[in-house]
This record gives C-alpha cells, structure tokens and sequence, in this order.
C-alpha cells in the first residue's frame, strides 16, 4: 500500500518529463520565430533586454555552430519569460501581413477591373464618394497607352496608388497639406 501512496506523490509533484520537454521545444521554437525577425518588428516585440540581447547576437553570428549554440540559450533565456506577449506580437505581425496581402491583392484586381472595363469607374464612385473620377479616368487611358507602347507602367502604378489611398482614407491628405503650405506662404 505503500508503493501505490508513493506512486500519487509523484503524480501530484508536478508536470511529466514529456510535459517540460514539449514546453522546451516551444519555447526554442518561438524562438526560432524570434531571430527570424527584421530589425524593426524585433524593436515592437515585448521582452527583457537580455533575450533581446542574445536574438540580436545569434543575427549577428557567421557560423552555423555559433548560432545552434546561441538558439540553445536563447531557450534557456525564455523559461524564465512570459511567452504570451512574445507569442501574440508574433501572431500579430502574422495577423497583419495576411491582412495587407489580401487587400493587396484586392487592390490590384480592382485595377485590373478598371483598366478592363471603364463602368468600374461608377462602382469606385459609389465606394469612395470623394474620388476623383476625372484623375482615375486620364490614368487609366495613359496605363492603357503604356502597355500597348511598352513603356514604363508609371500611370499604372500611380492608379495602384491612388486605389489604395482611397481604401485608406488618406486620398487627397497630401494635395490639402500642400495647398495649406501654400496657403501659409502668402
């Protein structure tokens, strides 16, 4: 009867071996995700100085013996840190990314929409109620003449621009910051 007591205590003394060790792999597999990351993005991740330390060391390191290494302590760093904000500012910047791909690509269908067919132009309108329809219209015979020219698709680019400004809210911020400079200089 012994044996089975002592069998519970161990039961109740806390995570399995397994436990920890799949715990340990997550965490150097967060930080993999880590030292994957540009100097920027590594700047809005919330951590302590020493592990932001040892991520831009391990960037830094040449050697591939180096880096294993240095992933290693990296692993050891993040058992004594919450993983939870270092995971969701990741997941964050993966949330972001896909978000701006779609519309990304939203964007250049409504191009290609557009340079296709001019009715898109009412579709726009009805969209965007600020839209300059006139602009939309001289930039999309001048992409149409690009193309069949081969020349560089700068009125084509231009459109993509203004789409998206549209999509932002931001159409038509920079002509009215210039006009109130100008305004200013009188």
């Amino acid at each position: 009867m012994a044996h089975y007591k002592y069998h519970q205590d161990e039961e109740d003394t806390g995570p399995s071996k397994s436990e920890l060790k799949r715990a340990s792999h997550a965490l150097q597999d967060l930080g993999q995700e880590l030292v994957a990351l540009g100097k920027e993005r590594l700047a809005k991740v919330p951590m302590d100085e020493d592990l932001r330390d040892a991520v831009k060391d391990y960037q830094r390191f040449p050697s591939h013996e180096a880096k294993r290494r240095q992933l290693q302590y990296i692993g050891r760093l993040m058992r004594n840190v919450d993983p939870a904000p270092i995971r969701a500012a990741l997941d964050a910047f993966k949330g972001v990314s896909a978000v701006e791909t779609a519309k990304m690509h939203r964007l250049e269908n409504l191009r290609t929409k557009l340079i296709e067919d001019e009715k898109t132009l009412h579709d726009i309108a009805v969209a965007h109620p600020g839209a300059d329809l006139q602009q939309l219209r001289v930039l999309r015979r001048n992409a149409i003449k690009e193309k069949e020219q081969n020349k560089p698709p700068r009125a084509y680019r231009e459109l993509f621009r203004i789409l998206r400004e549209l999509e932002d809210g931001t159409a038509g911020e920079a002509d009215e910051h210039e006009h109130d400079e100008a305004g200013d200089e009188e």
